[in-house]
């Protein structure tokens, strides 16, 4: 199985220099995720595993830099900002 993410329900993404910015509507909270040009906005509507996505994009990153993106994603979710889910 993979894992992939989707946005929680009110929140909202824009790409900036350093990565992404996600923000609460409800909030209003702002959260970055330091992703420098490896993920888009898009990422987060696509039924695609992280590992996949870097793939796709023929991104390179060391395994250390993939831990550090991977742990991110997982902070953003315990804060409900995107939502975990699996495929296949």
């Amino acid at each position: 199985m993979e894992t992939c993410y989707k946005l929680a329900p009110g929140v909202q993404v824009r790409r900036e220099d350093f990565g992404l910015l996600f923000y609460k509507m409800k909030g209003p909270r702002l959260f970055f995720l330091p992703s420098k040009n490896l993920l888009e906005e898009s990422f987060f509507q696509q039924e695609i595993s992280l590992t996949d996505s870097l793939s796709r994009g023929k991104k390179q990153i060391p395994e250390k830099g993939f831990t550090i993106l991977h742990r991110a994603l997982q902070q953003l979710t315990e804060k409900g900002v995107i939502l975990e889910y699996s495929i296949g």
